[in-house]
């Protein structure tokens, strides 16, 4: 299998190289207290919960982009699709923690869930109170809710936490928002091309010109099916139709949607998706409150796109709209 062409210098310094970039591109928002801890300059005080999210690189602008005031206070960087280390994320914890306690927020993958509980309980050991919500979206990796892959509605899951936090929240009400949004949020998506690590520069796994693989994971996990590729309306469809059936929205309930793109998918593709979204949203009486389009969650140059649907309700849509101030993402 030959290489692919990336424009690095050497693949085992690309995760240190991009936070450099990042911190030279956006220093107004973040700070980077240790080389692995990315945090935000103006959301963490005193007597306000900490939310900290984390996760491998990769996956840009997630996790952090989504770092800044009214969202996540910290991020811990993991190396490309791997967790990171306990010692980052008990950095980034100490760095935000305003007395209140801390929030983890991470996605359902087992070296993430090993590496923050072991931070967890040595923060602990310090007197630091902290709750964990795992995001678990991803609605066709797993038959059970609690055994499912956090994806791309991470990004609502971690708004609605960073804002509640924001508005002042103590931690357990914080933790049971951010269930409760997880609870309510439902992602499945399709790879059009496999992508490779910076370390090698090969494929991580093989997919046929002319197929796609339905429910694929952001890390190349295996999906539901391989077929041959369709047209926009019809993947659209096939997706809305499972988010739909396992949500059970009904006429006139409020919707959020995320279009995301996986690294390297045109917008125009993605907006094209969106139009055969709203269309069938509407069709089903369902009001579309909040849309986003673009990468959130990409998985490094996959081709392909997640859809992401959040059921709203009166608690969740004034988080959803309340104001955050993050380097890659803002809103209000």
């Amino acid at each position: 299998m030959s290489l692919t062409q990336k424009l690095i210098n050497d693949g085992k310094d690309a995760v240190e190289e991009m936070l450099d970039g990042v911190m030279a591109a956006h220093a107004s928002h973040l700070l980077r207290p240790v080389p692995r801890a990315i945090v935000a300059r103006h959301g963490p005080r005193a007597g306000k919960v900490a939310v900290v999210i984390g996760g491998g690189s990769g996956h840009e602008p997630s996790f952090l982009g989504f770092v800044g005031k009214g969202l996540a206070d910290a991020a811990a960087i993991g190396n490309v699709f791997a967790s990171p280390p306990p010692q980052p994320i008990i950095d980034a914890s100490l760095a935000v923690q305003g007395g209140a306690g801390v929030l983890f927020l991470y996605g359902n993958y087992a070296g993430d869930v090993m590496n923050f509980t072991m931070a967890a309980e040595m923060l602990e050991l310090d007197g630091i109170e902290v709750r964990t919500v795992v995001t678990t979206d991803d609605a066709v990796s797993a038959p059970a809710r609690d055994k499912r892959r956090g994806v791309a509605g991470n990004v609502f899951i971690f708004k609605v936490a960073g804002a509640a936090a924001d508005l002042g929240h103590p931690l357990d009400e914080v933790a049971r928002l951010a269930c409760h949004a997880n609870a309510r949020t439902f992602t499945m998506g399709v790879a059009l091309s496999a992508c490779s690590l910076p370390q090698t520069r090969r494929l991580n796994f093989e997919l046929p010109l002319g197929e796609m693989e339905i429910g694929m994971g952001i890390h190349g996990e295996p999906g539901l099916r391989r077929e041959a590729l369709r047209s926009a309306n019809a993947v659209v469809d096939e997706i809305l139709d499972t988010l739909l059936a396992q949500m059970q929205p009904v006429t006139g309930d409020r919707i959020a949607v995320l279009v995301n793109g996986l690294g390297a998918t045109p917008l125009m593709e993605l907006y094209i998706l969106n139009a055969r979204v709203a269309a069938r949203l509407a069709k089903a009486g369902l009001v579309i409150h909040h849309t986003l389009v673009g990468n959130y969650c990409t998985s490094l140059e996959m081709t392909g796109a997640s859809i992401t649907l959040m059921h709203l309700d009166e608690t969740l849509q004034p988080l959803l709209d309340h104001p955050c101030d993050c380097a890659m993402f803002r809103q209000g």
